[in-house]
Formats: C-alpha cells, structure tokens, sequence
C-alpha cells in the first residue's frame, strides 16, 4: 500500500489541503461524494477544504487517507454497537477493543468480517455441487460426447467431461474472497492487514466486486447457508463503501473507502426500538408498501406520497389486539434536540403525521427519537391553534452510551 498523508477528522468538522495533495481523480471522487450528501469540497485560495458531514468512516484517495471520526452523537467505543444493533447481526468482538486512532472505524468493520470469516473456516466451509467442463486424461463424471467428436476425434490421451462436484468455489463463499481483499485496501494495521491476507487466501473469488455484490443483492437465506449471515452483512457494507440505500450502503463511491451515513444508521436504529418496543404489547411496524403514506395530489407533476421513518400499528386497549386500532407515526432525527429546541419544520411535519394517522376520536400524536448523550430523557410538545390543541409530539432522547438493549427497554416504557 503506498504511504498516504493522513488527514483527520471528525463529523461536521472540516480540514484543509494542499493544491498537490488531490489529484484530478480525486476531485471527481469527492465531488460524486458531494452530491450525496457524505462530504463536502470546496476551492480555496490557498487550496481545498474537505468538510464532513453527517460521517464517518475512511476515504482513500491517491495522495491521502482521510479518517473521519464519530463526534456528533454516538461515542467510539459504542458505534460497533449500534451498527451491529441496526444491521441485526451479533456484535463482533472487536466492538470490545475500540482505539480512537488512525485505524478507527474501516478497520473495526474489517476485523469484524474477519472475525466471522475465520469463525466459518473453523467450522468448514460451506460446499454445494458445481458443474464443470474440463479435459482429463481419465474418465470422470461424464464424457461431453459432442466436444470429444468435434475437438478430439479419435483422440483417447485426453477426454472431454463434464464433472458434478461438491466444491467451495461457491457464490457465498466467493463474496467473502472479495470483501476481505477489499478490507486489504483500507486497513492501516499491519497485524490486520496480515490476517485479512491469509484470511482471503482461504476463499474464492468474485470475478470482480460487483458480481459480489450483484450475488449478494439476489441471496436468500435458508437453513444451509443462515450462518453466513452475519459474515455477508459485513461483506456487503465493505463491498458497497459504506452509504445509505439498503438499510446502510449504496452502489459505491468510487472510491476505495468505507463511509457510514450517520442519519441513516440513526434511522435503522430507530425501526429496530420502536419494533422491538410495541411488539410485547401486541404492537407491530406498518409495511412500507402498504399504502398507508399521506398523499399531495393536484399540484404540478405527479401525485406525492410520504411517510414517517416508522409507523407502529397500535391496539386501542392496553394488552387486547382488536380490529380497531391507532397509528402512531415515529421520526428519527440525527440531531441535537438535547440542546436546542425543536425546528419549526420539524414540528410542522410532524405535526402533518399525527393529524394524517390519528383516529376521528383520538388527540393527533406523533413521537421524534433522537440520539443523545449521558442519560434518556423525555418531554412532550403541545402544538395549539386558536380553536384549541391541533396534536402532542413526544420528544425521545436515547442515551448513545447505553447499550442498545437498554435503549429498547427504556423505549417501551416510554411508548405506553
């Protein structure tokens, strides 16, 4: 790996660079990373400066190695927690060992993978029947009848045969081939680096990494192959470089680099609360696809629809699932709502949920999560007009510094 200068970092922090230190492609890199809202680039009299946004994570480039660490809202030591919580795999051991150095946050994810990739190996890997054509200077399988008469007619030293195998050169093992080769390009430990290279010697490739992840895209999960699982979440999160499309990645940034959007992990955390929160009371999500968003019709274009990050689906009394029951929408907002009050745009809208959900006898109510650090809190917004109250928005701080479990635990009690 050839020496890049380090550049740190931390969320909505920004640092200055040299003229030399971008090349023409690098400058095309960030600014694609510019139009998706993960960072920001601008042209200076004495060079660039390179905001970050709403992430963190590792950014390589030609000349530097930009790390980006987590400042804003939840801690170091507990984003592996959180990203494991929101992704619904395990928490890996390297969670445990977080050191706020120059490795950070790409090379915990890439211990990780590493982790369940050598967990695999010590169990087997997984084997399935492949067919192959090959030439044998011995009968095996079967004899290809048409490629023997055509190419070697007459001809007994070497045969045409097509084999029906068990091999490991299958697709969930060659994902993990490429993700952990793909690990190698980001990782600044040497140890790491190590492992990750004797690790990836151990699997098959992926001709390239988008038939990876084109394999990934079209995995289901069964019984045979439910414990690669977690080791497909991790591939997949390095494979793709971090993003927001498809719970927390997207298709690429162009760049070697893996960079998590802190919104959208915020809003995966908070699907999984709100879910795991109702859900002993007979509570449940509402389906995204359910046709239950809020329509704009008549204006110029198409109609418009939208919704909140979560809809809960309610029973009307405590503890009986009944046929009539209440919409409460839920909204994560990766802001700082534990020092300031709520933005008048953040109350119109939610405001325009609770009155789109609420039942004809029922007060329009609607919930905010945002993170926080220190301890939980709660407190409820009376929006009023002058014919009386028009809905109540309860404010939810969740405790970043908590475990996960706890937060969903404190969540129920505050959703009753």
């Amino acid at each position: 790996m050839p020496d890049r200068t380090p550049v740190q970092l931390g969320e909505y922090e920004s640092a200055p660079l040299e003229p030399d230190q971008l090349t023409p492609r690098d400058v095309d890199r960030l600014h694609a990373l510019q139009a998706r809202g993960s960072i920001t680039l601008t042209r200076e009299r004495t060079g660039w400066r390179l905001k970050a946004d709403a992430t963190v994570g590792v950014l390589v480039l030609d000349r530097v190695r930009v790390v980006i660490a987590p400042k804003f809202a939840i801690p170091g030591e507990q984003l592996m927690s959180w990203l494991a919580y929101a992704l619904g795999t395990p928490i890996p051991a390297t969670a445990r060992r977080w050191a706020t150095g120059p490795d950070g946050y790409a090379d915990l994810v890439a211990a990780a993978l590493l982790e369940e990739c050598e967990r695999l190996l010590q169990e087997g890997l997984r084997r399935d029947y492949v067919r192959r054509r090959s030439v044998e200077p011995v009968l095996r399988g079967r004899l290809d009848v048409t490629a023997q008469a055509t190419r070697r007619y007459g001809q007994l030293d070497q045969l045409h045969v097509r084999t029906f195998d068990r091999e490991a050169d299958i697709w969930e093992n060659r994902v993990l081939g490429s993700a952990l080769k793909a690990a190698l390009t980001l990782t600044a430990s040497p140890d790491l680096a190590r492992a990750l290279h004797g690790a990836a010697g151990a699997f098959p490739q992926a001709p390239t990494p988008a038939a990876a992840l084109r394999a990934l895209d079209r995995t289901h999960c069964t019984r045979l192959n439910a414990r690669y699982r977690p080791a497909h979440t991790w591939a997949r999160l390095l494979l793709r470089g971090g993003g927001v499309t498809d719970l927390l990645t997207d298709q690429g940034t162009m760049a070697d680099g893996l960079l998590l959007a802190m919104p959208a992990l915020w809003e995966a955390v908070v699907r999984r609360l709100g879910t795991e929160a109702v859900g002993p009371h007979g509570g449940h999500a509402v389906p995204g696809g359910s046709g239950v968003g809020i329509t704009v019709r008549g204006d110029l274009g198409n109609a418009s629809a939208f919704r909140p990050d979560l809809l809960l689906s309610l029973p009307t009394l405590p503890g009986h699932d009944t046929a009539h029951r209440t919409l409460l929408p839920v909204d994560a907002k990766y802001k700082r709502y534990d020092r300031h009050g709520v933005s008048a745009a953040d109350v119109h809208q939610l405001l325009t949920y609770s009155s789109g959900y609420a039942s004809a006898d029922a007060t329009p109510t609607a919930v905010i999560v945002h993170p926080q650090a220190g301890s939980h809190a709660q407190r409820t917004l009376q929006v009023r007009g002058p014919r009386g109250l028009l809905g109540t928005i309860s404010i939810l701080g969740v405790d970043t510094h908590a475990r996960p479990e706890d937060a969903s635990t404190w969540i129920q009690a505050a959703l009753r």
